[in-house]
């Protein structure tokens, strides 16, 4: 028995011996006895301890008897369950080894307005191309014959280009008009009339869809062409001497021109898309080389995706040098973001792009650096001179009049960090100070460690993104002792000035050349504005025309591609019916 309840007892029977007597002011006051019973009371508080007891493991007790009342699953549950947490599993692997994009490009709805003027151009250049088949026909005793239809104009009234999801890029034409002109030919019993007429389609529709997608090389390409064209009426002003004849009979006449026309516009259309402006897009660069040493791939890594309101790529922005085509760059950098949309167009590089770059050329052994004899300042030459003059002395004297030899190697890959306040690439070299005496083996002098980290200033002219290097910081040390380190202080300035008259300017040439954008050819970037995010940057800017469609596409077009009878048809459901 528990001592709370001992003493609950006790208390009680305290209480049923004869109660409790106090005094109180000289009084004698007595309680009347207790009558409770006392075995009664302490099966309660038993039977409550007990209770208390037993319910936690009848609270347990529940699920287990509810199992057993289920019923058994299907035989095929277990299957389909593993299918699925399969699934899951394979997504979540693959999400987790998707590629990162070095570079995104996103096209805004405010290039559209840019891009349809130059396309409406080029498209009425190729509608001028439509053949149609000559109409004869035999009318009572008339026979006449239209050949020789050519279009030579379009007039809009009505144009619009908008970006559409899973269409990508919709071009609709509405209550537009065609000229033509074509030679007419009648013939009534012996009388013939001739000659050359103008004409006009009216109500001309033209509702067209570019589906853009990535190839099996990562290129952009225009996978799909969607097409409706109707034209409403024609108009044709008959004159001569059988003009009434003209009309009479140019019910027939027009409609038959109509029928045709009908269906000739969606067909010049698809050869325009699937042939000609995927020739302007085999001119986006893929993986090509930058210059000698190495190249740059981008390589789209998925298809295009198109909103309401922009476009975006995403690139796979990675350098790789010539000789190790197959070698590629973990990328773990932070993911650019795109969020602008006030621009025509906006670039994103993230660091993995500069940082590929710099691995690329490491590898290719371009990051070093040797200057022997004339090449070496004067000032610095006697200055390295005196300062191991000692050394000389003691290693070889004979050759103290040897050319000096100062050889700069980079021992690690360069970084390259992005932050707000801007762009900086860390940079840790070996220098070798050395003698070079001829016909004999070098006499090494010294031995350092260089750290010196570079700005970055990014530009976009034209299509090439532009780099300029400024020096910030320069630090020399020995890796034997920091006696050593303490000797090589008078060395800083002197190398440091060499580093900015003699190494910066070799720089600065090779990265302000720069490396191109893909962007077809004949379109380039103006007024840019370059933003540092945490981890990547970007660059807003315009969009010019510096050569026409018409130009670039003829000098890249396939030479089988010339006529556009040569492509392939459309699909029969793409032209609409009169």
């Amino acid at each position: 028995m528990s001592q709370r309840q001992q003493a609950t007892a006790r208390g009680l029977e305290t209480g049923k011996m004869g109660g409790t007597q106090e005094k109180e002011g000289g009084n004698q006051k007595q309680y009347k006895p207790l009558k409770v019973n006392i075995q009664a009371k302490m099966e309660r508080v038993r039977t409550r301890g007990n209770r208390e007891t037993q319910e936690p493991a009848a609270r347990l007790a529940i699920p287990a008897r509810g199992l057993g009342d289920r019923k058994p699953l299907p035989k095929n549950a277990r299957p389909l369950a593993m299918a699925l947490f399969g699934a899951l599993f394979l997504a979540l692997l693959a999400g987790a080894h998707a590629e990162l994009p070095g570079c995104k490009i996103r096209i805004t709805s405010k290039a559209l307005e840019l891009v349809k003027q130059e396309g409406l151009r080029f498209l009425e250049q190729e509608l001028e191309t439509i053949t149609i088949p000559d109409l004869r026909g035999r009318e009572g005793h008339f026979y006449y014959n239209i050949s020789e239809v050519k279009v030579t104009e379009l007039q809009l009234t009505s144009s619009e280009l908008h970006f559409q999801p899973e269409q990508e890029l919709m071009l609709q034409i509405t209550n537009a008009s065609l000229g033509l002109r074509f030679r007419r030919q009648l013939l009534y019993w012996f009388f013939y009339d001739g000659g050359y007429i103008n004409a006009s389609a009216e109500g001309v529709s033209i509702h067209t869809g570019l589906q853009l997608s990535q190839d099996s090389t990562g290129r952009m390409k225009v996978s799909n062409v969607s097409c409706q064209a109707s034209v409403s009426r024609m108009h044709v002003a008959f004159g001569g001497t059988f003009k009434k004849v003209y009309e009479f009979l140019s019910t027939f006449i027009t409609s038959g021109m109509r029928f045709l026309l009908n269906q000739q516009i969606c067909p010049v259309l698809h050869h325009a898309g699937m042939v000609l402006l995927n020739s302007l897009l085999d001119t986006v660069p893929v993986r090509s080389s930058v210059d000698e040493l190495v190249g740059i791939d981008y390589s789209l890594l998925k298809d295009p995706v198109v909103s309401t309101s922009n476009l975006d790529m995403e690139f796979r922005g990675a350098f790789f040098p010539l000789t190790e085509g197959n070698w590629n760059l973990l990328n773990r950098a932070v993911e650019p973001q795109l969020q602008e949309e006030e621009r025509m167009v906006y670039v994103a590089f993230s660091e993995f792009f500069f940082d590929s770059a710099m691995e690329s050329y490491f590898r290719a052994g371009a990051l070093q650096l040797s200057l022997v004899g004339d090449k070496v300042p004067h000032d610095l030459d006697m200055l390295l001179r005196a300062t191991y003059f000692g050394s000389i002395v003691l290693l070889s004297p004979a050759v103290i009049d040897s050319p000096l030899k100062l050889e700069l190697r980079a021992i690690d890959p360069p970084r390259c960090t992005i932050k707000p306040s801007g762009t900086s690439i860390s940079v840790t070299a070996s220098v070798t100070i050395a003698l070079v005496p001829p016909d004999q083996p070098e006499v090494q002098l010294s031995s350092m460690i260089m750290d010196a980290r570079f700005s970055a200033k990014m530009a976009l002219r034209g299509k090439a993104l532009r780099t300029q290097l400024d020096l910030r910081r320069f630090r020399i040390y020995s890796n034997q002792s920091a006696l050593e380190s303490l000797a090589l202080i008078p060395l800083q300035a002197p190398l440091r000035t060499m580093l900015t008259i003699g190494v910066m300017p070799m720089l600065n040439e090779r990265t302000w050349r720069g490396v191109q954008i893909p962007l077809p050819e004949g379109i380039n970037f103006v007024h840019e504005v370059v933003t540092n995010h945490a981890g990547f940057l970007t660059i807003g800017a315009d969009l010019h025309f510096a050569k026409g469609l018409r130009e670039v596409i003829d000098k890249n077009r396939p030479a089988k591609a010339r006529d556009p009878q040569a492509s392939s048809p459309p699909p029969p459901s793409s032209t609409a019916a009169v």
